[in-house]
């Protein structure tokens, strides 16, 4: 039987990043972690916080059924507003199984902060709405989403979060979701990326925090770590199996 697992408290909120007045050359660095889990398609995924700035529905800011929202490059904004999010290319993958089986036309969205820490529809990025977007699920329960890599903010590792749903039709309302979790992004690719232009905030939120002491993170991350592959030039590709129960 899958366990229960309490929902942990949601996290400060961001501070804003100052636009960067310094340019740091970048670290070359080819990434390659596998953690030992990654294909293990039986482990429930840990039930976490979907965190103050969801656009769920479920805190009043609703991005869910706006035309446009079902998409797999989810950089720019859409449905009339504005904006495009830069940063280091990241494309990360999740495969969705059900009982150990393919959860095929699942649903999944999935949502992160910029490279100066903000969320879209919130603060000073309330007439944004990129780095949101849902997908459907394909037969061997995989979906991708093209992005860019989020930044560090004070308090909290770096993450993506993410939902799942039965379906695109139940992903338009908040209620109906099968599980809330968080990717959390190995370290050293993220120490590579924040020596590129245009994190320079990340390099020393990174430094004041550590998974341990993360208050999401701090009970085991080996379910949450996805595989990753790539280098801060060319960018990110991520991958992680996120196992789920409940009726479909």
């Amino acid at each position: 039987m899958a366990r229960s697992l309490p929902q942990r408290s949601t996290p400060s909120t961001p501070s804003t990043a100052t636009s960067p007045t310094t340019e740091t050359s970048p670290v070359e660095r080819t990434t390659d972690t596998t953690p030992t889990d990654t294909g293990n398609t039986t482990s429930e995924i840990p039930e976490e916080t979907s965190g103050p700035y969801p656009a769920d529905g479920s805190n009043g800011v609703d991005v869910l059924s706006a035309s446009g929202i079902v998409r797999s490059d989810i950089r720019s904004s859409f449905a009339g507003a504005g904006g495009v999010a830069e940063g280091v290319p990241l494309t990360f993958t999740l495969t969705v199984f059900n009982a150990g089986n393919p959860m095929a036309n699942a649903a999944v969205y999935a949502w992160h902060c910029d490279r100066d820490g903000n969320y879209s529809m919130y603060g000073s990025a309330t007439e944004a709405n990129y780095l949101r977007g849902v997908q459907e699920v394909d037969a061997n329960g995989v979906v991708s989403f093209t992005s860019i890599f989020p930044a560090c903010y004070s308090g909290r590792w770096p993450h993506v979060h993410f939902e799942v749903y039965p379906s695109v039709a139940d992903a338009t309302n908040a209620t109906n979701k099968l599980a809330t979790s968080q990717i959390a992004l190995p370290k050293d690719a993220c120490e590579s990326v924040y020596a590129t232009s245009g994190y320079e905030q990340s390099v020393s939120n990174l430094s004041r925090v550590s998974l341990s002491s993360d208050m999401v993170f701090s009970d085991g991350v080996v379910n949450e770590t996805p595989s990753m592959t790539g280098n801060a030039s060319s960018g990110y590709v991520s991958s992680l199996v996120v196992g789920v129960s409940g009726a479909v």
